[in-house]
C-alpha cells in the first residue's frame, strides 16, 4: 500500500538523509502501510537510487534468525539441538563446541568470539589473495575446523558476546540438517514465502547493485564476498524489499510466516554486559515512550545499514548508505533516533 506522504514526515526524512555524508543515501519509511522514500548523496543523481541492490551486512542475521525460526516453530528442529549434531561429523576429543546449542548461536551466548581464534584463520587473512575481500575464499571446512576445535572460556549460554562467527557456523548447520544450500534454504523458506523478489545473497547483473566506498568516500570497492561466513551477512536488497521485509514483522498475523515472526519478536533475557542492549532471539530490543522498537544494524567493507521497526505505531525505516562505516555511526545513530522518536 502506498500513499502520498506528508510533508513533515518527508522533510524529516530528507533532513536525516542529508546528514549521512555518503555517495548514495536512502531512508525508506513506513507507516501504517504508507511508504515514504527519499534519497540523497554526493554521486551523481542520474541513477534511481530506490532501485538499486544495497549489502546490508550484519543486519542479514535478521533473516537467518526468522529462517532458525520458521524451521522451529515448523517441527524440522529444535532451539536447543547442539550444533554439532547439526554438522559434519568432526575428528578427534570433543571441546567446549559440544556444549553450543542453535539458540546460542542465534543468540549471542555460544562463547564463540566474534572470529575464530585460530592462527590458520588470520594466516588466511593475510595471505589472502583478494585484499578487498577478504573471506571471499575462507571456506566451509576451515570455518567448521575452527569450531570443532573450539575451547570457550564461558560455558555457553551464561554471557552475551556479538559473533560472526556463531552467526556463520548457524547457517551452515541449517544447511545441513535440511540438506538444501544455504541461500536455496532461505530463498524457498523466507525469500519466496515473504515476497521478497529482489532480496540476494550474491551480486546481481551490471548496473543493479549500488557500489560501496571506502571511509574516504570516494574510492570504490568491489561487491561483498563472505565466503562461508555469508550467513551472517550477504543479503542484499532494495529499498522497497526491506520495507516489505520490516512491514510483515509489523503484522506477522497476515503473513504465512507469522508463527516465526512471533517467535522473534518474543524478549530472550541473556546475562550480559551493562553496555550491551536487550535482544529477542534475533533483533535488539529498545523500549521506548511509544512502544518497543527491534532494530539491527550492519555494515560490509563499503556499506552500512540500519533496519528497525516499532509495532505499536506500525512504523519500520530501513536506512542504507553507500560507504564503509566509521566510529561515529551517523547513518545508525540517526536512522535509529528518527525511528524512535516519531510520534504515532
Amino acid at each position: 500500500m502506498t500513499a502520498q506522504p506528508t510533508s513533515t514526515l518527508a522533510d524529516r526524512l530528507q533532513r536525516a538523509a542529508e546528514t549521512v555524508d555518503a555517495p548514495d543515501v536512502v531512508f525508506a519509511f513506513s507507516e501504517r502501510g504508507h511508504r515514504t522514500v527519499v534519497t540523497a548523496g554526493t554521486a551523481s543523481v542520474g541513477r534511481s537510487r530506490e532501485h538499486l541492490h544495497y549489502e546490508i551486512g550484519s543486519a542479514s542475521k535478521t533473516f537467518l534468525g526468522l529462517l532458525l525460526a520458521d524451521l522451529a516453530t515448523s517441527g524440522v528442529l529444535d532451539y536447543d539441538t547442539p550444533a554439532r549434531d547439526c554438522l559434519p561429523i568432526a575428528l578427534g576429543r570433543p571441546r567446549a563446541s559440544a556444549e553450543i546449542t542453535l539458540r546460542h548461536l542465534i543468540t549471542h551466548t555460544s562463547g564463540l568470539p566474534s572470529v575464530p581464534h585460530q592462527a590458520a584463520f588470520y594466516r588466511h587473512l593475510l595471505w589472502r589473495p583478494n585484499p578487498t575481500n577478504p573471506y571471499a575464499a575462507f571456506t566451509q571446512a576451515r570455518l567448521l575446523a575452527a569450531f570443532h576445535r573450539h575451547g570457550a572460556r564461558a560455558r555457553p549460554g551464561l554471557r552475551w558476546c556479538y559473533s560472526n562467527f556463531a552467526a556463520a557456523v548457524l547457517g551452515h548447520a541449517l544447511a545441513q540438517v535440511t540438506g538444501t544450500a544455504y541461500d536455496d534454504l532461505l530463498a524457498q523458506r523466507i525469500l519466496a514465502p515473504m515476497g521478497l523478489r529482489q532480496t540476494r545473497l550474491a551480486p546481481g547483473p551490471p548496473g543493479t547493485d549500488a557500489p560501496g566506498h571506502r571511509r574516504g568516500g570516494s574510492t570504490r570497492v568491489p561487491p561483498v564476498e563472505l565466503g562461508a561466513v555469508a550467513p551472517a551477512g550477504a543479503v542484499r536488497a532494495t529499498p522497497g524489499d526491506l520495507l516489505t521485509y520490516l512491514e510483515a514483522h509489523l503484522a506477522p498475523d497476515d503473513s504465512p510466516l507469522h508463527e516465526a515472526l512471533d517467535a522473534v519478536r518474543t524478549p530472550h533475557p541473556v546475562s550480559r554486559p551493562r553496555h550491551a542492549p536487550a535482544r529477542t532471539l534475533t533483533w535488539f530490543l529498545d523500549d521506548t515512550e511509544h512502544g518497543p522498537v527491534y532494530f539491527h544494524g550492519g555494515a560490509t567493507f563499503g556499506q552500512n545499514a540500519y533496519l528497525g521497526y516499532r509495532p505499536a505505531t506500525r512504523t519500520a525505516l530501513a536506512a542504507i548508505a553507500t560507504r564503509r562505516h566509521d566510529r561515529r555511526n551517523v547513518l545508525i545513530n540517526t536512522a535509529h533516533a528518527l525511528l524512535t522518536s516519531t510520534p504515532t
